[in-house]
């Protein structure tokens, strides 16, 4: 057979293999290191209609890149000589930092004064440093009134105030080292004016933090959990060759071995990775750990058989090439169905997710390649010293099958009832990203975050462009009134805490214009004084404060923002659709618009990337059963193995919503990911189950016997690394990432569960007739393993 042919050419051919193996490593890995990302918008495709609007508002207005300074006096007062001073520093000092377009603070927020028929437009706090108490009591009371101030750059007790400053990226040649540029100026420039003033406590937030706290949370996994889940499967594979050898320094050589696979499997995913030029984002940080842990599988099963057949006598080269043909259909089969669970996951309608299965796919392909080819060579060169009366096998995996045999119907019963129970929770979790809260509460990001969610504004809103269908037309009336409408519903809204729209600034002209009197602080009812207004008042700002904040070049159409005090998934689209119905009620079809934000898009990402991944894994179960069934050479099997392939997943997500309730979109794609992962110990355990069947002709409980024998210790130590190192993700700073990898650690553990309390007896259940028992002698003689 051309497979014997290969396995005998593997073995007497070592240094070629090795070469060769090398070769195809350091071609792939010539592309690394791959770029890491630093946008949020890599999470979404470029065709996104979300990321379409969301863009268009960008180009059409102000963009909202931002950092954002808030500053908290010890003394409680913002409106005094010492604060103000300070924030007015700042505010002039913050032009300076890289890419800044504008800064807005309540020191220079444009106040309006009309001395007799000239508008006059000054800081609000020209001179704090001289402001005498009254004038500082004055500006008080005209910042706490003022709508385009109060939770936004003042807290409504004037407590803690801010710094907004604008980041206009669209003049950085490459938006991700812009962004790390301006993150690292506005860090030291929080710094030192933390050093010059200990009387104020100021934290630092906006888009262009939380932009790149994408990439310090990609890099703080690649560089400490990565290492924690190596390190622990190492430390696991010593053991476990240990325990199957009875020798140290086989044990050494079968983890240099291992070693060598997992290392060039990595090495040859992420190079591939840099070739077809996919970002590293925090999903795809996740694709090492992954892989170095479904690396370790084939090398095991490998190893293991080779230590057995090495104690029944043979020589080196025997041993393995019988290793090879034992193994070679197993491992090549949950490799294959591994790499379509993965691949499932290019139904995600977020790009990183569908560069996270494609790169463990990758991945999952090298590692049995490498796993049939190199390790197998360097077996043959690396010395291996067999210690047969060193090894036991079998005694507890025949304690747990004889339990499971003996009483396999309250087994089965019991486990059923925690199936059912678990599963019945399934429809608890509800959708719910908190955009604010992708973060851990120990980073410097959320916790400056909080603090300013809690005492000021925040960094989520909801953006609207109105568009009045003509140049000039924000001026027209009828315009004015409707937008006007529009803001004060938005003001009405729970979810809303502050509105910023021009509408506001038009009627606080009307009312300077007629002497300040309160009962004129309306908007205009006619067009030509409306545009005159706007006129004098635009020639009346500073550079950099101009109206393209509000309002298009054109004049034609007005943006109004609304910023949400809590944006979580439910809240932002619920308050998006709202505003849809209200604007297609009582607006005219050509100032519809649907709304935008990142917090808009996350959330929109969320829902369309649960169905299409539910989508993806449907057809990825349709093909793997098949695959399964024809492997197999039986329908019922191939049918039956759907069961304990389907179970993990709805378990763990039944578990999920009793515990938590909520999925975010980092756990949309846990599905498809445990899929290719879970199909492997339904593989093993089957396979097993049914060659005892078929070729030694055992009855059932004896064939499970077997399959306990020859797979139970290898699936317990393949759960065992997987568990732990999927389970060293929910340490990331990434939430997406934590919940991604802590859901998918507790499906794994399912999954073993299932295969060793569910499926045993499923199987005797469904067995037609039993077969005669061979002699005890038989049962108990040495075993191939997987």
């Amino acid at each position: 057979m051309l497979q014997d042919r290969l396995n005998h050419y593997f073995v007497h051919h070592p240094m070629l293999i090795i070469l060769a193996c090398l070769g195809i490593v350091i071609a792939l890995g010539a592309g690394l290191p791959p770029q890491v990302t630093t946008d949020f918008e890599e999470f979404f495709p470029d065709s996104d209609d979300n990321l379409v609007a969301y863009h268009d508002l960008q180009t059409t207005y102000t963009n909202v890149d931002n950092v954002f300074f808030a500053i908290a006096p010890k003394s409680g007062i913002v409106f005094s000589q010492d604060t103000l001073t300070i924030i007015a520093e700042m505010t002039e000092q913050a032009w300076q930092l890289p890419y800044s377009q504008r800064v807005d603070s309540i020191t220079n927020f444009q106040h309006t004064i009309a001395e007799d028929d000239d508008l006059l437009v000054d800081d609000l706090i020209p001179d704090p440093a001289n402001a005498s108490a009254a004038e500082l009591a004055d500006a008080k009371a005209i910042a706490l009134a003022e709508p385009q101030l109060v939770n936004r750059l003042l807290s409504p007790t004037a407590h803690v105030a801010g710094i907004n400053v604008i980041a206009n990226f669209h003049q950085a040649e490459d938006k991700s080292t812009a962004i790390p540029q301006v993150v690292q100026s506005a860090r030291e420039f929080m710094a030192d004016f933390q050093a010059k003033y200990p009387q104020v406590d100021i934290y630092l937030v906006g888009k262009a933090m939380n932009n790149n706290a994408f990439k310090e949370a990609t890099l703080y996994d690649m560089k400490t959990l990565v290492p924690i889940a190596f390190l622990f499967a190492m430390a696991c594979i010593l053991v476990f060759m240990f325990v199957a050898s009875g020798s140290i320094i086989t044990s050494l050589m079968g983890t240099l071995t291992t070693l060598a696979v997992i290392i060039t499997s990595v090495v040859a995913a992420m190079g591939a990775m840099s070739w077809l030029g996919i970002h590293i984002s925090p999903p795809v940080a996740n694709a090492p750990t992954m892989i170095l842990t479904l690396a370790i599988a084939d090398s095991m099963h490998l190893l293991a058989t080779y230590f057995q057949n090495m104690q029944k006598g043979m020589q080196k080269q025997q041993a393995m090439e019988q290793s090879l043909s034992l193994n070679y259909q197993p491992v090549m089969l949950t490799s294959l169905t591994t790499v379509i669970g993965f691949l499932s996951l290019n139904f995600s309608e977020s790009p990183p997710f569908r560069d996270l299965g494609n790169v463990v796919a990758i991945g999952v392909f090298a590692a049995w390649l490498f796993s049939i080819a190199l390790l197998p060579a360097m077996v043959m060169l690396l010395p291996f010293n067999i210690k047969a009366s060193k090894v036991k096998q079998g005694q507890s995996s025949d304690r747990l099958a004889n339990f499971v045999i003996k009483r396999r119907v309250p087994v089965f019963i019991v486990s059923s009832i925690l199936i059912v129970v678990s599963t019945s929770f399934l429809f608890d979790n509800r959708l719910n990203d908190v955009w604010a809260e992708y973060f851990d509460e120990r980073t410097q990001v959320r916790i400056h975050s909080d603090f300013v969610r809690e005492n000021l504004t925040t960094n989520n809103t909801i953006s609207f462009s109105l568009r009045s269908g003509e140049e000039g037309g924000i001026s027209d009336p009828e315009f004015l009134k409707l937008a006007e409408g529009f803001a004060r519903w938005l003001e009405s809204q729970r979810e809303v805490i502050h509105v910023a729209t021009y509408t506001d600034i038009m009627k606080r002209l009307n009312k300077t214009m007629h002497g300040d009197d309160p009962a004129w602080y309306k908007l205009p009812d006619n067009r030509e004084l409306a545009a005159q207004y706007l006129l004098l008042y635009e020639f009346s700002l500073p550079f950099g404060l101009d109206t393209n904040n509000l309002l298009d070049t054109a004049k034609s159409s007005t943006r109004i923002t609304a910023i949400v005090g809590d944006s979580s998934t439910d809240n932002i689209l619920g308050l998006q659709r709202r505003s849809q119905e209200w604007l297609k009620q009582n607006a005219p079809s050509t100032m519809f618009h649907p709304g935008t934000s990142s917090d808009i898009m996350f959330a929109h990402m969320g829902y369309s990337n649960i169905r299409s991944m539910l989508e993806g894994s449907a057809l990825a179960l349709l093909i793997i059963s098949l695959i399964l069934g024809f492997a197999l050479r039986s329908v019922k099997f191939g049918l039956i193995s759907l069961i304990p392939n389907l179970i993990p997943a709805a378990v763990g997500f039944g578990v999920w919503g009793l515990l938590v309730g909520q999925i975010g979109l980092g756990l949309s794609a846990v599905a498809g990911m445990t899929l290719g992962i879970v199909v492997d110990y339904t593989v093993h355990f089957l396979s097993k189950y049914l060659r005892a069947m078929r070729e030694q002709n055992l009855s059932e409980p004896d064939a499970i016997r077997y399959a306990f024998r020859t797979v139970g210790t290898a699936l317990f130590v393949t759960t065992l690394i997987l568990t732990a190192n999927f389970g060293v993700l929910a340490l990331s700073d990434f939430r997406l990432s934590a919940d991604m990898g802590l859901l998918t650690a507790g499906t794994i553990i399912v999954a073993l569960l299932v295969d060793f309390f569910f499926l045993p007896p499923l199987l005797m259940f469904v067995s037609r007739k039993p077969r005669q028992a061979v002699s005890a002698q038989h049962q108990k003689a040495p075993l191939e393993s997987l």
